[in-house]
């Protein structure tokens, strides 16, 4: 059941380019049929988003994006079809967003031990929501002073693990994030896996504990996936019996390497997740 469906993105309310009006309109334009806002943490855009998809006749799935650590590595969880006026979500999310600010407080101190000044600052004001100011946030900003090319280098040398910038949190377990995301009656759908800096076993262990604490799919495609890494993680999928997702994972135009909708299309023989809404 291939259809043009794009289950992961992000808008001004987190870290895109793109006012939630703005993802959906370019959606539309992409003739993207089925559409998910999958912000980090936050829904405060979906009912912006749900009212220009219903004007422009996209169908869209409320979602969010929960920052989890598992095995002291930074882990996402799309949840697709919330209710996201649910109050267990909306508090366990609370929870989630309420270190974002102190993180980023110490990412700007670490940065400035590092000689590159005002990072906080500079952040903030490209932050539309300022209670999710992020590493993207901070890797723009860096670009702005030129002293980097793109956000991608400023990842390699100063955000990622491991580099000058990169500080450690403790994120939401991956019980609370499924559990939250069940509770509010969406399907949790492990992201972009391929990201992730995990030894084969671990990657294992984190499927496992994914699939038993009640997660349901995985990205097989996914804007950071290369075509390899698409078979890998369609093998994964049928493995663990999973529902498969497809996802860019945009958040503006310049930065992320896929449009919206503009994914390569799902292995044929997986069951995409979408049969669980359309």
């Amino acid at each position: 059941m291939q259809i043009n469906a794009d289950l992961h993105c992000h808008s001004t309310v987190s870290d895109g380019w793109l006012t939630p009006t703005d993802v959906v309109r370019r959606a539309a334009a992409n003739s993207v049929a089925l559409l998910a806002l999958t912000d980090h943490d936050e829904v405060g855009g979906i009912d912006e988003a749900c009212g220009e998809a219903l004007r422009l006749g996209v169908r869209l799935l409320p979602g969010v994006e929960i920052s989890v650590t598992f095995l002291k590595e930074t882990v996402h969880v799309v949840g697709l079809g919330i209710d996201h006026r649910d109050r267990q979500l909306l508090e366990g999310l609370e929870s989630v967003r309420s270190g974002r600010v102190q993180r980023a407080r110490k990412m700007s101190a670490a940065l400035d031990a590092a000689g590159i000044h005002g990072t906080f600052e500079g952040a903030s004001r490209l932050a539309r929501n300022p209670a999710m100011v992020g590493r993207a946030h901070f890797a723009r900003y860096i670009v702005s002073t030129g002293l980097m090319p793109d956000v991608s280098t400023v990842f390699q040398y100063y955000l990622a693990r491991g580099k000058p910038g990169y500080v450690e949190h403790e994120w939401a377990s991956l019980d609370d994030a499924v559990r939250w995301i069940r509770g509010a009656g969406g399907v949790a759908v492990l992201a972009h896996p391929a990201r992730y800096r995990l030894s084969t076993d671990e990657l294992h262990r984190l499927l496992d504990r994914f699939v038993a604490c009640g997660g349901e799919g995985i990205e097989v495609v996914a804007g950071a996936h290369t075509e390899a890494e698409t078979v890998k993680f369609a093998a994964i999928a049928r493995r663990w019996g999973l529902l498969a997702s497809r996802a860019s994972d945009f958040h503006g135009e310049g930065e992320s390497s896929v449009d919206l909708g503009r994914s390569s299309n799902l292995p044929p023989d997986l069951t995409p997740v979408w049969t669980r809404f359309v």
